[in-house]
């Protein structure tokens, strides 16, 4: 394996329901950044998705094909961050790497999480049943992506910390324009007007519709479909703000469920340690997230 020491390549990891779609959105629209399309190739760690696992080699010529244009690349698979292989994968082939680590409160990430899967019923798809949050939590496949300290001491034995900016995603809602701002900055690349109002940006569970059955048929053909059919049409719908998916002929809403101290009680005191554990190495600053996680528990 040839490392490719002179392509620059940014991975945007850590964690599901962190805001990295909402991150993506934006500077995708930077003309230095070659962002992957899809969003989340899931291609260099052996996790797949919450679910999916497939340690098979990469095949790296295909790698490719995720990315047109110049400038830096950024690979979105933001599951990489808890897969055990994907560390040292990228050491070798691309050892110049840098990383933006988005995370949030773990508690309201990992319900979040959670929550998406039961609405999306890829628990079902699976052969699985998370219909009860504290089962779910059992799951390694639900907890790993929580586990902030585990997955970070893996990566910090491949790449130094100067390598990784971390974010808070609440800052992403309360000072979007200042944390674009370090990006630039830790991406070394001007500075640029970005669009902050689309409404397309939003990805938030409250929005969320569910595919039906013409839904998922309509999902089928398009999966099918050569690139170079469908991508003028799904920029074209992008651009004009469309998405045909949230049309209630085809989609349905989600379930209600809301967070609450039950759920603090359940995975708290584990994610408290872990976020201790992981302040120690990374000198992020987790003191907010552990008072209200404690404040929670009975």
């Amino acid at each position: 394996m040839n490392p490719q020491n002179n392509t620059s390549h940014v991975f945007l990891i850590g964690a599901p329901k962190a805001g990295t779609t909402w991150l993506s959105k934006i500077l995708g629209q930077h003309p230095e950044i070659s962002f992957s399309n899809p969003k989340e190739p899931n291609f260099i760690a052996f996790h797949k998705g919450t679910f999916k696992r497939i340690k098979d080699e990469p095949i790296w010529e295909k790698y490719e094909t995720y990315f047109s244009g110049a400038g830096i690349r950024i690979d979105g698979s933001i599951h990489a961050f808890a897969c055990p292989l994907a560390p040292e994968r990228i050491a070798e082939r691309f050892p110049n790497s840098r990383f933006i680590l988005c995370l949030r409160e773990p508690v309201s990430r990992t319900f979040s999480h959670w929550k998406m899967i039961i609405d999306t019923l890829e628990d079902k798809k699976y052969n699985c049943d998370w219909s009860d949050f504290k089962l779910a939590w059992q799951d390694d496949r639900l907890r790993c992506d929580s586990l902030y300290a585990t997955s970070m001491e893996r990566w910090l034995k491949y790449f130094s910390l100067d390598k990784f900016l971390i974010i808070n995603s609440k800052l992403f809602r309360n000072k979007p324009q200042s944390i674009i701002r370090d990006i630039e900055e830790f991406l070394k690349i001007d500075n640029y007007e970005f669009n902050f109002d689309s409404r397309i940006l939003s990805n938030e569970s409250k929005s969320r519709r569910i595919p039906n059955l013409l839904g998922r048929m309509l999902i089928g053909i398009s999966k099918i479909t050569p690139k170079i059919i469908k991508s003028p049409i799904a920029n074209a719908l992008i651009k004009r703000e469309i998405n045909i998916y949230s049309n209630p002929i085809i989609s349905r809403k989600t379930q209600e469920f809301y967070l609450n101290d039950q759920h603090y009680n359940i995975c708290g005191d584990i994610l408290c340690k872990e976020l201790q554990k992981f302040e120690d190495i990374s000198k992020f600053d987790t003191s907010e997230w552990i008072k209200l996680i404690k404040s929670k528990i009975n």
